[in-house]
């Protein structure tokens, strides 16, 4: 029997390699610009062509490397970074696995010239595929000229599922983004065929503004903390600016991008109670650390580090920020410099005014503002269907508008409650039911929640979310049947947007306009919202329109990490519209709206969770409430 075990060539390893290190153009562009980075480059130019499928080019005046050096570049495990194991804990370079360069040489062809300031020629080399179809003497400047042609080339699965250029164009000026802030020393520009990005040398906070702009200079506070264990330094946003969409968040450590969930939390914990729960704060934030503390060789993107003093650093981490905020004024004070408030002064024999209490007699200060708030429901009515639970008005309701099937059908019977136990609590808590009266099936409770009977229990239903997903459905519906109506709005609203969303949108803008929204370019970075579909009755479309985009650039950034959103276009649109349409939390509702509102949900196909997967109403069985007094 002969055996079966062999060794794989280097080119089939490389192949499988590139899959977990070069995903889609923009990885490849990282990899590249890291390798220029550590070469010492000062200026580094990035070329793309069809947002990277056809041609990628990186051109830096680093230092060059030899004949000899150029051809093991692209030799697997092949680094000039690190010499043993020991290296790993002393890292100061963005690479040192080797396995970026023979990992793009194996799914495209590569052309690359390079040359040292001490040679007087340079070294040109092309390979395709792994192989060397050529390498001799060639005169260039100092520093290396890469060129990455025909991506994924030789792995069509690979190529088939990368998204449209737009799409993909987008990955690559986040990534773009993320090099140029860690690098901040460096001059860097993106050239994408449409547009040139092109940011001086500089400071982190130059660096800042000048990618985003958008009067940042003025919405950011310093931090800036040394201790022996790490020093932390950057800014972080004001509160009166947390963003709901699209928040610029930036962790960077040693000089590397990162991704951290527990940092991430400690800098939302400084925040409590400053900004609105649906808002985030942008920080920009570097943390140095001893290189032996830090473990970066997880995962071959070398953006997942982990740190041996975490739980130490979070309490530097807070302490930081909630000083920048407090010592720049960015959290509420009291102001000793107002004037105080003029008092008569008593006259001799006058006793001080007893203070007038609105409804003294009947305050409770341990009430909340709402429990406060005088009841309008007839409670003896609402105990004695509750008690029945059988939902019979609320169920010929939801038959009524929707002609389905009732949620309640194929709910069972609870049990029933002792006779005696019944009277008894009909004699001592409320009086007989007067004939006539009309009991109401739901409640609302604290502004956002609908409370209700059925045969299975008590239903609580957050009113916003079952809004979202009634008006979702009725978007969809209309989308689906073509009955989209678009109307022109008399005064245009200007949106400005930066380059990651001006990519999106040209993905998307066909899509738009089919569901009845209209943009017109005005300038450079604005463009004109002019037309807005009917069905949008409540909310902005400019809102709208940006969260949208928020979304799609969202996407493309996750995509292939931890991408969720299988929601299209279309779907992300009915989306915004319906939140924006939707009634809110704190809204109050009559007890003919709470009914509507039920009765249209419960008439859906899929009324337990909105599009994005959130839960709209729990269920209370009798038997977990029957627990509760036990």
């Amino acid at each position: 029997m002969t055996d079966i075990i062999r060794l794989l060539p280097d080119s089939v390893a490389n192949q499988i390699a590139a899959g977990e290190v070069i995903q889609r153009p923009s990885s490849a562009i990282k990899e590249l610009v890291e390798n220029a980075v550590d070469a010492g480059a000062t200026d580094v130019k990035i070329v793309v062509k069809d947002s990277g499928k056809t041609m990628i080019q990186v051109i830096d005046n680093g230092c060059g490397m030899s004949e000899t050096d150029a051809r093991m570049a692209f030799e697997r495990h092949a680094t000039s970074k690190i010499r043993s194991a020991d290296d790993l804990f002393t890292l100061c370079t963005m690479g040192f696995r080797g396995e970026a360069l023979p990992s793009i040489c194996a799914i495209s062809e590569v052309d690359i010239r390079t040359r040292r300031a001490e040679d007087s020629l340079g070294t040109h080399l092309i390979i395709a595929g792994s192989k060397v179809e050529l390498q001799e003497p060639c005169v260039c400047d100092k520093g290396t000229v890469i060129t990455v042609k025909k991506l994924f080339f030789n792995v069509p699965a690979r190529r088939k599922f990368l998204k449209s250029d737009s799409w993909e164009l987008t990955s690559i000026i986040h990534e773009f983004e993320r090099m140029a802030l860690v690098n901040n020393n460096v001059r860097m520009s993106l050239d994408t065929g449409k547009k040139v990005i092109d940011l001086r040398a500089g400071s982190f906070k130059q660096r800042i503004v000048d990618m985003w702009k958008q009067n940042l200079d003025s919405q950011i506070l310093p931090i800036n903390v040394d201790t022996a264990l790490v020093k932390i330094e950057g800014f972080v946003s004001r509160p009166e600016f947390a963003r709901r969409r699209n928040p610029l968040q930036f962790l960077i450590a040693n000089g590397r991008n990162m991704r951290h969930a527990y940092f991430h939390k400690a800098i939302l914990g400084c925040y409590e109670s400053l900004i609105a729960p649906d808002t985030q704060p942008c920080y920009f934030i570097k943390f140095t650390v001893d290189p032996k503390t830090v473990d970066v060789n997880r995962s071959p993107t070398k953006d997942d580090i982990k740190f041996e003093y975490e739980q130490q650093i979070w309490p530097i981490l807070q302490a930081s920020i909630k000083a920048a905020l407090g010592k720049f004024s960015a959290v509420p004070s009291i102001d000793f410099t107002s004037d105080a408030i003029p008092v008569r002064p008593l006259k001799a024999g006058e006793l001080p005014k007893e203070p007038v209490i609105e409804g003294a007699k009947s305050y409770n200060p341990f009430k909340s503002e709402y429990d406060r708030k005088p009841s309008t429901s007839n409670w003896e009515a609402l105990y004695e269907n509750f008690k029945k639970g059988d939902g019979q008005s609320f169920g010929q309701l939801a038959a009524s508008h929707a002609k389905s099937v009732s949620m309640y059908e194929h709910i069972p019977e609870p049990e029933d409650i002792h006779e005696q136990e019944e009277s008894e609590i009909e004699s001592t808590l409320f009086k007989k039911e007067e004939k006539g009266d009309v009991a109401p099936i739901c409640m609302q409770y604290a502004g956002k929640y609908i409370l209700t009977s059925s045969r299975n229990g008590l239903l609580i239903i957050d009113q916003h979310r079952a809004h979202v997903r009634i008006l979702y459905e009725e978007y969809m519906r209309r989308v689906e049947k073509m009955e989209v109506v678009s109307q022109s709005v008399m005064f245009p609203e200007s949106i400005q947007l930066d380059e990651v969303q001006r990519a999106a949108l040209e993905e998307i803008e066909d899509d738009l306009k089919r569901l009845g929204f209209s943009l017109e370019y005005e300038s450079e970075d604005t463009w004109l919202l002019t037309a807005l579909p009917a069905m949008l009755k409540k909310g902005s479309g400019k809102d709208v329109v940006l969260r949208v985009l928020d979304s799609v650039t969202e996407d493309s950034a996750n995509y292939g990490k931890d991408h969720k959103s299988n929601i299209s276009i279309a779907g992300k649109v009915a989306l915004m519209m319906a939140r924006a349409s939707a009634i809110h939390r704190g809204d109050k509702l009559s007890t003919t709206e709470m009914e509507h509102i039920c009765a249209q949900l419960f008439a859906l196909s899929d009324p337990a969770l909105t599009p994005n997967g959130n839960r709209i109403f729990y269920l209370l069985a009798p038997t977990h409430l029957d627990s509760l007094f036990q």
